[in-house]
């Protein structure tokens, strides 16, 4: 998505600068071109050295340096997008009211391309209404806000004014200015969460699932250009990316029901709900009190969602399954592989360290049918989204 885009990356002086070392880091390894300017503040806080180390690129900051004068022309129309990460109080209101007293400012007010800026201040100075006034002012001018986090800040006051984490920026550059366009008419089917089997109206049965895994994989298939339909079970977390149309359901029956319903007319499917194995034969209509030391809940069978689907898998159709295990792990992935007729499983273990439910990290191993089987190591849930796409991609184009 970022594979030759040029990115014009603006520091100010806050402390803050320190997360443009890593933004910087990110871009380049995603494939972008990216250069820096710097107000003189910023040199402060990092070095030009580091920034321009890592983006092989001379960082420019002086205005009246003997060949930068006319660097802000240039810049300003080279970029596909300008980032001014971190933006300080003092060049927001600058560049609100047309200051031109820098190169960053210069290069700002010459810009061709779309501006986003990643404000970065004290939680009193970000609730001023000056401030308010010059981010309405920004906004006006057609330049996007990345929203400021709630966190631990310079001044030891816990609150609102911390710049986005650099991945959060990747994220929002990817939304706004850089979605691919290689499953472009393709409909994805993706389900997300746990299901919860009623016993009683108060009480169910259920697992630690949080939905993070699924909702992730729907994420980055959206961002390819994907038509996603996420079935999300009962879940915390959710997700407003365009091109994501999201069917809630509790039980495994109303999941069962959405994926038949939706996979005849869908290109791929991955099922990464932790759907519950068994359900209540009956459900009380009222509270069951507590009587008696024990008791006996008969149960039985849910529809396997996976199965189904491999039985109604057309051809030119691609289904991934999901197998979370804590014991004979390869043997029963697998075994789910054939026995669902699914194209990919993926494995991930219980007995894996930052693996399964409730984390932000996984590490998984991918069983094809075809024979190959591909270990990763462990890492954050976007990420491992993506090494999933990307073999779901490489199998639809092949």
């Amino acid at each position: 998505m970022f594979q030759g885009k040029k990115i014009l990356l603006a520091v100010t002086g806050s402390i803050a600068a320190y997360k443009s070392i890593l933004l910087v880091r990110l871009l380049v390894k995603a494939g972008a071109d990216v250069k820096v300017v710097m107000t003189p503040a910023a040199k402060d806080f990092v070095s030009p050295l580091t920034l321009s180390t890592l983006s092989k690129n001379p960082v420019v900051s002086d205005l009246f340096n003997n060949e930068s004068w006319s660097n802000h022309v240039e810049m300003g129309r080279w970029a596909d997008v300008m980032v001014v990460a971190p933006l300080s109080c003092n060049t927001l209101a600058k560049m609100a009211n047309g200051l031109c007293d820098n190169m960053l400012l210069a290069t700002y007010l010459s810009a061709t391309c779309p501006v986003v800026v990643a404000p970065a201040m004290d939680e009193d100075m970000w609730h001023h209404p000056t401030t308010r006034q010059n981010l309405q002012k920004l906004e006006s001018f057609g330049n996007k806000i990345i929203p400021v986090e709630k966190g631990e800040l310079a001044s030891g006051l816990y609150g609102d004014g911390r710049m986005a984490e650099p991945e959060t920026i990747m994220r929002f550059l990817e939304e706004n200015f850089f979605l691919s366009t290689e499953l472009a008419g393709k409909k994805a089917l993706v389900t997300a969460g746990p299901t919860y089997e009623p016993i009683d109206p108060v009480r169910f049965i259920g697992n630690h699932s949080s939905g993070k895994m699924g909702i992730a994989i729907a994420e980055e298939l959206a961002r390819r250009g994907a038509n996603v339909h996420l079935v999300l079970g009962p879940s915390g977390f959710k997700t407003s990316l365009p091109g994501i149309h999201i069917h809630k359901v509790q039980t495994a029956e109303e999941m069962y029901q959405v994926c038949v319903r939706e996979f005849p007319g869908a290109d791929l499917a991955v099922m990464s709900a932790a759907v519950a194995d068994y359900t209540p034969v009956e459900t009380a209509r009222e509270k069951i009190k507590k009587s008696s030391d024990s008791l006996v809940i008969e149960l039985t069978r849910t529809k396997d969602i996976l199965k189904s689907l491999g039985e109604m898998k057309r051809k030119g159709q691609l289904l991934v399954g999901f197998a979370l295990e804590t014991t004979n792990e390869r043997e029963y992935a697998l075994s789910k592989l054939q026995s669902k007729n699914a194209d990919m499983v993926v494995l991930n273990s219980l007995n894996d360290e930052g693996a399964g439910f409730g984390v932000d990290t996984n590490k998984i191993t991918i069983f094809e049918k075809n024979g190959a089987e591909i270990p990763y190591e462990r890492k954050l849930k976007q990420q491992v989204a993506k090494d999933i796409v990307d073999r779901i991609v490489m199998h639809l184009n092949s």
